[in-house]
């Protein structure tokens, strides 16, 4: 009897000595997950990133005490020369809805080749992009506004993220 809780003692200190610990990536907890699921964060630019991380990064807490309803909803503008978003807040500090505008961002790929496709020898002048998220809605609405020259002909175009024209 001896020997076998000795054995049992000597295999746990084997076990307890050969255990590994790992460590898990680091998890996000957020009441705004779904727009922080939303956005794409790895292909924006700097400016983009800026903006999103203050919206995220955002203390609603003073404002939120002055709003009496579950129901009442409050506008947080953040605001940078290259572009701005427009929140809105529920009193629990969810982002209920959004609308970004930033110009002369750089073109996803599927979008510029659309454009070269559709109007080649056109070069591209100016661009505004445009995003609209709720959270009720499962995905973001992305639309680039862009406007194209050839000599003295200036066309205003609109596509999606996809690159079709509206």
């Amino acid at each position: 009897m001896k020997t076998f809780f000795f054995s049992i003692f000597v295999l746990g200190c084997f076990v307890y000595s050969n255990s590994q610990t790992v460590e898990l990536p680091e998890t996000i907890i957020s009441i705004n997950s779904d727009y922080l699921n939303s956005v794409d964060t790895e292909n924006s630019c700097s400016y983009v990133q800026k903006l999103e991380q203050a919206l995220l990064n955002y203390d609603h807490s003073e404002l939120s005490d002055l709003y009496d309803s579950d129901n009442d909803i409050y506008k947080v503008i953040f605001k940078l020369p290259e572009g701005k978003i427009i929140a809105s807040f529920n009193k629990d500090g969810k982002i209920v809805k959004t609308l970004e505008k930033y110009n002369n961002i750089r073109l996803p790929l599927s979008v510029t080749q659309a454009i070269t496709e559709k109007y080649p020898n056109y070069a591209i002048v100016e661009d505004v992009y445009v995003v609209k998220f709720h959270c009720d809605v499962d995905a973001i609405q992305q639309e680039y506004t862009v406007k194209i020259k050839k000599e003295d002909t200036i066309l205003t175009l609109k596509t999606n993220e996809k690159g079709e024209f509206i």
